[in-house]
Parts: structure tokens; C-alpha cells; sequence
């Protein structure tokens, strides 16, 4: 079910269609802006909150693939392409580059309405990812510069033994740094700890580790 505060924006040069969709998506309880180009839109600030987009394929100007391409480069906006012409070769570009779903005018609602719900999770999602990527970074912050050196060992696998080795220090110091890491890091277990790295992509491969 759609959640409180969350937008669907809807581009379409047709107002008879704007104003058909806002009235369908404000029967879900959920926030509807309309656009008649694709520039006005791209000039909109939008809220930080859930949202997914409901496009025009063929709109004056900058047209609804184009816009896609856009939007790819700078967020993550689920895309609903609608179209009142059965266009095959558009809707395979606009499939691969990742919309949600490609429909015919005249929508049929409870289509609409899956693919609505099916963008807005998807958001939802992507944003909970991004908050989750943020907090981890946060947390990794807290680290001291030899902790930092530490965690990358740690998580390649190499032992205790040989972290300290490679950093000139005593193996007791790695256990010590390692408990310090777990503890500010938040990680349940070793094996947490490493999956809350693979997400802020450390260890960085294209480095050396120093150990052979």
C-alpha cells in the first residue's frame, strides 16, 4: 500500500490525462504533480520523500526516453512510460534502462495502480539502501587511522599474525583493534562486518595490501 507523503509525478503534454491521473492517484491517497513537459518537471524541486514517475513517451521538445536518460544520471526515480502508439523498439530502450513498466493509452487502472505500487517500493527501497550506506559511513568515521588500516586486512581474510606483520605492530594490538572496529562499526559478527563493508566497497581491490 502506498505510504503517506509519498508523490507520483506525472509528465504529459495532454491536460485531459494529467488531470484524469490526478484524479485516479488521489483516490490512493497519494500526493499527485503534474507537468506538461518534461522541462518543467526537470526544473521542479522535489520533496525528499518516496516517489515514482509517471511519463509521456512522446512529449514537445525533450522527449520521454530522453528525459529517462536524464533522470539516470542524477537519481533513481522509478518511470512509468505511457504512450497512446503500441511503439516496440522504445519500449525495449526503456525497459533496459530500468522502467518499471511501459503501458498503452488508454491505461487500464488496476495495471496502473500495480505498477504505481511497484515503483514507489522500489523507492522505497533504493532510499532505505542509500540511509543504510550513510550510516555505515558515519560509523566508519569514528575509526582511528590504525583501525582503518586494520579493516581492510580484516575483512580480505588475513589472520591476526600476519596484519601485524604487515603494520609492524604486536598481534595482541590487531586483537585490540579489532575489537574496537566490531564495537564502533555495530557488527553483530565477523561475518556482519564484513557485508557492511562490501556495501562502502572496502577493502578497495585496486590497492595493495602489503601482505603476501
Amino acid at each position: 500500500m502506498p505510504h503517506s507523503g509519498e508523490v507520483v509525478y506525472v509528465v504529459d503534454d495532454d491536460i485531459s490525462i494529467r488531470e484524469a491521473m490526478t484524479g485516479l492517484l488521489e483516490t490512493l491517497n497519494l500526493t499527485v504533480v503534474s507537468f506538461e513537459s518534461a522541462e518543467s518537471f526537470l526544473q521542479h524541486q522535489r520533496t525528499d520523500t518516496a516517489a515514482c514517475l509517471i511519463l509521456d513517451l512522446e512529449l514537445p521538445k525533450m522527449g520521454g526516453l530522453e528525459l529517462q536518460m536524464r533522470l539516470a544520471e542524477t537519481a533513481e526515480l522509478p518511470i512509468i512510460f505511457i504512450t497512446g502508439h503500441g511503439d516496440i523498439p522504445s519500449s525495449v530502450r526503456a525497459m533496459k534502462r530500468g522502467a518499471v513498466e511501459f503501458l498503452t493509452k488508454p491505461v487500464d487502472h488496476k495495471v496502473l495502480t500495480t505498477a504505481i505500487r511497484l515503483g514507489l517500493q522500489l523507492n522505497r527501497d533504493t532510499r532505505a539502501r542509500h540511509a543504510h550506506v550513510i550510516s555505515l559511513r558515519n560509523k566508519l568515521s569514528l575509526l582511528t587511522p590504525r583501525e582503518s588500516e586494520v579493516l581492510p586486512l580484516l575483512v580480505m581474510g588475513h589472520l591476526n599474525k600476519q596484519i601485524a606483520a604487515a603494520l609492524g605492530i604486536a598481534e595482541v594490538t590487531v586483537q585490540i583493534h579489532r575489537g574496537r572496529i566490531m564495537q564502533k562499526m555495530a557488527a553483530a559478527s565477523f561475518a556482519d562486518l564484513v557485508r557492511m563493508c562490501s556495501l562502502i566497497g572496502i577493502p578497495d581491490l585496486a590497492k595493495p595490501s602489503g601482505i603476501g
